[in-house]
């Protein structure tokens, strides 16, 4: 498989500084979600949870399993409707009739095994844009570097291809906001690290991004800010930096545990909340 062809973040300027200069400067709004709440049944997933992303952010929503961070991913998307809040889209006025709104990866992505990488791509280039297939999947196994096994079958992909193939499908037509859900799970960190680069190359190039992930050092590199959502509720957002001195920790996983777990180190696992807890 070639090497990564996208911009890393060794390229750009570090972390800190780039964090610095995007919370210093006033950046339009690509995605805003305003007081999000879901249940089901009995149980409250999402509470009042509200977040935005700025054209050019990278932010990543972290949390433990069952904190509810892929019904807010769902929500944000489009693909589940909240019981309550809003979301809304801004795609930038010069470019709205060449942009989608939303590009979306799923946790489990789900590909014809069948199907090649390229055909892969071009049966969902087709929904977005019928009249460049070629040149637009051509520059998409480019930008994911899946250009050298474009004519392999999904079926004989690694599980890191995989994730990268998905990434191609939800970043065609050049969208406004890609929202990805937990896009470097069961990934090796090298091929961590190489998705990650990617997604600051695309925020880089002006995409508003919010993304799941357990990947705490690899958040703590790239992401512009941090959203811990906990028991389907936001309890830290910020910077790394403030976040980490917020907390009083040395590193983010530090951080998340402080945060999560607390004193008494319980369980990170969550099931919700039930209506009896929350009207308590």
């Amino acid at each position: 498989m070639s090497e990564e062809r996208a911009p890393t973040a060794s390229k750009e300027s570090p972390p800190q500084e780039r964090t610095q200069s995007l919370t210093d400067t006033k950046r339009s709004i690509a995605l805003q979600a305003t007081n999000l709440s879901r249940s089901f049944g009995d149980v409250t997933v999402l509470e009042d949870v509200s977040l935005s992303v700025g054209r050019g952010e990278l932010a990543a929503v972290i949390g433990p399993n069952g904190s509810g961070k892929s019904t807010l991913m769902e929500a944000l998307a489009g693909i589940r409707a909240p019981d309550r809040g809003t979301v809304t889209i801004t795609s930038p006025t010069e470019a709205t009739a060449e942009r989608r709104a939303v590009g979306y990866l799923p946790q489990r992505p789900l590909f014809r095994r069948g199907f090649s990488t390229r055909d892969t791509l071009e049966f969902y280039a087709r929904f977005v844009d019928d009249t460049a297939v070629d040149v637009a999947v051509t520059e998409t196994l480019d930008r994911v570097g899946l250009s050298d096994v474009a004519g392999r079958t999904v079926g004989s992909l690694s599980g890191g291809m995989t994730r990268l193939l998905g990434l191609g499908q939800a970043i065609l037509g050049h969208p406004s906001v890609l929202v990805l859900d937990e896009p470097g799970s069961g990934l090796d960190p090298a091929m961590v690290e190489r998705l990650f680069s990617i997604l600051r190359s695309l925020a880089d190039d002006d995409t508003g991004i919010v993304v799941t992930s357990h990947n705490l050092e690899a958040v703590e590199k790239y992401a512009d800010t941090v959203v811990l959502l906990d028991r389907g509720e936001v309890v830290l957002s910020g910077t790394s930096s403030d976040i980490l001195a917020s907390t009083e920790s040395e590193t983010l996983v530090e951080a998340f545990l402080t945060t999560v777990q607390g004193e008494e180190r319980e369980s990170t696992v969550r099931a919700g909340q039930s209506s009896e807890v929350n009207n308590s």
